[in-house]
């Protein structure tokens, strides 16, 4: 978007927590060529390598406290690096987006997290000076309070110093009824209160211990990153709200080791270097954000030279990129997974076909659409259909089965279901023709996939009206009229992961339904099924990590029986590195954590 009971020992039970956190997911790769298949990785090694040093040993203790800063030397020359975005942003606010593309830029300009995920996808302390622990005195012993104590040499480009005042003015921004934000999970159902107890010191208190705070709380991963109180508090106090700022897409002020410079729509975002980033300046003068309209253009840019990090590399394109020589591939796990969202809203404003009301109409949908068939064919085999949405996860039920392609059992379902094939081919209930509106960007491969899809459907009577949006429309929250976040779909097909690399997610909570009486919220399908809902709420308040994935594995079921989520294929994030290049590390949590040290010949 893409974000419960007891414990029998807290500290056991957090710290679990930790060991969950990094035992689940699987280690970013290193620049090499993308194996055939995406595999379970086993367990990231324990030591997060300090900045600007080489990675430690693996079987060294995880960092608990921040990095130095140290001074990276001045750069002589204009070195320019040059990344190819086939989605425009939406919104440079954290508070009004939920896209990929734009959560990376933050490690750019509003590099503020509270911590940070390395190349391993192991938690760094980063703005906070440690990680919190019952040990350290960060987290309270019943678990409910969080004690962070922030970095005091940290300012905003202008020279504000950085201060928990900051995250407090961003946590009322995010519940203030005046501001239509995309999502104000979590802090509208188990947060208490956010306060600074003094500039260096932010204290969050949660209603109950809170599982997922380390990639839900002042994150990158869910777009809480603190926003400058002195430049907005203002625009707040007159506008009466942050919606219209012009802020918003001309962040004057930032923090981060590049500042915001540049947007033109259509064609590019540019960041230049800041001599003031407490890590020290940085090695690269300029990251250029060169937008591109689809796959292609941005292959022809990479085999160009015009590129030196492609983004979202469409797997299709891998072969004829290996053949260069000029640019290594890095497949860099991130628990994203394509899939097919099915609109279950009933409300007048919102509401997809009732056909899809239906479990046994969604499993033969599935079931007529040969999904391993498209992943040979689209995406060369070098992915799958995942199986659940947490598949390469410590989470994962691995008794879960997937649902088989067989076209005539879908027919058979459909016909048990009331919908009868029409004199014209296509089935109809009680008068309405199985017509879906399947919805999607304006992406090659999703396009392609549409008409396969669309073929497969027709064979078993289902008729397909075929819609593609630009991105920064697809992705658009409710309050800005998305067309997905309104409902205007009945099957759309996008990119999603939990809060990866923790499980949780709050994409089926039934608090996260947008409405016009409450616009954020981030569960575009309008799902709200109460058992589930139920266990969500209990997963993020246990602490203990095999409690919590036994609490998984009944979601997953739930998830499954009633086909509430399917996936086209497994979608880990592919990357072209140009090899004029060097020090660009990939995290799958935060892609660009360590931008401050990529370097360009």
């Amino acid at each position: 978007m893409k974000r419960v009971f007891r414990k029998r020992n807290l500290v056991l039970g957090l710290l679990g927590v930790l060991v969950a956190l990094v035992a689940a997911c699987a280690p970013a790769a290193a620049p090499t060529a993308v194996p055939v298949a995406p595999t379970q990785a086993p367990a990231a090694p324990t030591q997060a390598p300090a900045p600007t040093q080489a990675p430690a040993p693996t079987n060294a203790p995880a960092p608990t406290t921040a990095p130095a800063p140290t001074q990276a030397p001045s750069t002589g020359g204009n070195k320019v690096i040059t990344i190819s975005y086939t989605q425009e942003a939406n919104s440079l606010n954290p508070l009004y987006t939920n896209q990929w593309f734009t959560f990376n830029l933050f490690d750019f300009y509003l590099d503020n997290g509270l911590i940070t995920f390395n190349d391993k996808n192991e938690p760094m302390p980063w703005i906070a000076k440690e990680i919190p622990t019952v040990e350290n005195g960060g987290i309270s012993a019943d678990g409910k309070v969080i004690t962070f104590h922030l970095r005091d040499d940290v300012k905003w480009s202008d020279g504000t110093p950085l201060t928990a005042d900051d995250y407090v003015f961003t946590y009322q921004m995010i519940m203030s009824d005046k501001n239509t934000v995309t999502s104000r999970d979590p802090f509208d159902t188990v947060v208490a209160s956010v306060e600074a107890k003094d500039p260096q010191t932010l204290v969050v208190t949660f209603k109950e211990p809170y599982a997922p705070w380390m990639t839900k709380i002042f994150s990158h991963l869910n777009a809480s990153v603190a926003l400058p109180k002195h430049i907005l508090q203002p625009v707040f106090d007159k506008d009466g709200t942050l919606d219209n700022a012009d802020w918003n897409r001309k962040p004057t002020v930032g923090v981060g080791p590049f500042l915001f410079k540049e947007w033109e729509s259509g064609s590019h975002l540019t960041f230049e270097a800041n001599p003031d980033f407490w890590l020290g300046r940085p090695k690269a003068d300029q990251i250029f954000i060169r937008i591109v309209p689809d796959d292609s253009a941005q292959l022809a840019a990479i085999k160009a030279g015009d590129v030196d990090v492609g983004v979202f590399i469409s797997p299709s394109d891998v072969p004829d990129l290996e053949k260069l020589g000029t640019v290594e591939i890095a497949k860099v796990q991130s628990g994203y997974k394509e899939l097919w969202n099915f609109n279950l809203s009933t409300d007048d404003a919102t509401k997809g076909h009732p056909a899809l009301q239906d479990a046994n109409v969604r499993r033969a949908l599935v079931m007529a659409v040969d999904r391993n068939k498209i992943d040979q064919e689209l995406l060369y085999g070098l992915t799958k259909p995942a199986v659940t949405f947490w598949d390469g996860m410590a989470q994962a039920d691995p008794t879960i089965q997937p649902i088989k392609y067989d076209p005539e059992g879908a027919k058979k379902l459909l016909d048990d279901a009331g919908w009868k094939v029409g004199a014209d081919g296509i089935r109809e209930k009680d008068g309405v023709k199985l017509k879906l509106r399947y919805v999607t960007t304006t992406r090659e491969v999703r396009q392609n996939t549409q008409a396969i899809v669309q073929q497969q459907w027709k064979e078993i009577g289902v008729d397909t009206e075929l819609v593609n949006h630009p991105s920064d429309v697809f992705f658009n929250s409710y309050g800005d009229k998305g067309p997905i976040a309104t409902g205007q779909y009945d099957i759309a097909e996008w990119s999603d992961a939990p809060n990866f690399p923790d499980p949780d997610t709050a994409r089926w909570l039934c608090s996260e339904i947008p409405s016009d009486a409450n616009p954020p919220g981030g569960n575009w399908e309008f799902l709200c099924d109460k058992e589930l809902d139920a266990l969500f709420q209990k997963q993020a308040q246990t602490v203990d990590a095999n409690a919590r994935t036994e609490i998984f594995h009944q979601i997953q079921k739930i998830i499954a029986d009633k086909v509430y989520w399917v996936s086209i294929w497994d979608d880990p994030d592919l990357w072209t590195i140009s090899k004029k290049t060097s020090n660009i590390k990939f995290s799958g949590a935060t892609p660009f954590w360590n931008s401050y040290e990529w370097d360009k010949q």
